[in-house]
């Protein structure tokens, strides 16, 4: 209920002021909300999908979905959790999520809230545009700084601004979602393949095509020409032996017999 944390609301502190008044006899305020803090900070014995599954949202766009999940404990020690990736891989696997955020909650000596960030998304793509939305943001602004990663396809953060909870952030995650199908031509739950260019993946997806089409080949474009069959009727064609040679006298002979064919056809019609 502390101004300073901005979670609570004035409807929140109106709730909490009429249940204080009908149950008088109840502890202090401070006692009860140390008492739910300890019981929801107490992750111990839990696994790394159990902590994910503990509170968590999800946000999606076009079959494209992003979970966001709270962790309540500092990142460091998260991250060095025993096989961290391979649970968090295999945890997007079993719902079908194509990228996760984990924000991590704690309290330091001074009981200051402590908020942090991961994202972790094996797609190169979605990956990057949900970070540069994060990291670009105005409104509001989280104020993050880049923390030490310990895999290609996480990202971790450190988070300035311990006032943008959770429900803050689903709106920019939306927002993500949004750039990332207005920069891209890969149709919706298609997969993009890291380490390949967007032009190979389309070659690829062209060669895919072909190979569906009859006497198309993965290598070629069009099919190629087939060879001309032999033709036992012009083996003893004269142009075998080449083009004959002509000369001036030859042809001026030739057009000479063409004229006086001509004349003497004309002659006869006439008679």
């Amino acid at each position: 209920m502390d101004p300073k944390i901005g979670k609570a609301t004035l409807k929140d502190n109106q709730y909490v002021e009429n249940l204080e008044a009908l149950f008088p006899n109840l502890p202090k305020r401070n006692d009860i909300f140390d008492s739910l803090q300890k019981a929801k900070f107490d992750v111990s014995g839990l696994t790394t999908e159990q902590m994910l599954r503990k509170d968590q949202k999800t946000v999606s766009r076009q079959g494209t979905k992003v979970a966001i999940s709270a962790i309540y404990m500092d990142l460091e020690a998260f991250l060095q959790r025993s096989g961290l990736i391979a649970d968090l891989h295999a945890f997007c696997q079993a719902h079908s999520y194509d990228a996760l955020v984990a924000m991590t909650i704690f309290f330091n000596t001074c009981n200051e809230p402590v908020r942090q960030l991961a994202v972790f998304c094996p797609h190169t793509a979605l990956r990057v545009t949900v970070c540069g939305v994060l990291e670009r943001s105005h409104s509001p602004s989280l104020k993050l700084t880049p923390a030490p990663s310990i895999h290609p396809n996480l990202q971790a953060y450190l988070q300035g601004n311990t006032q943008v909870s959770r429900k803050k952030l689903l709106p920019l995650l939306q927002e993500a979602l949004s750039a990332y199908f207005d920069s891209t031509n890969i149709p919706s739950g298609q997969p993009e393949t890291e380490g390949v260019s967007r032009e190979q993946v389309d070659k690829e997806l062209d060669r895919a095509g072909n190979s569906l089409i009859p006497g198309l080949s993965q290598d070629e474009e069009e099919p190629p020409l087939p060879p001309t069959p032999m033709n036992s009727l012009v083996d003893e064609c004269p142009l075998d032996q080449g083009l004959p040679k002509l000369s001036a006298e030859v042809i001026f002979e030739k057009c000479s017999q063409i004229s006086l064919s001509e004349s003497t056809t004309a002659s006869r019609s006439k008679k």
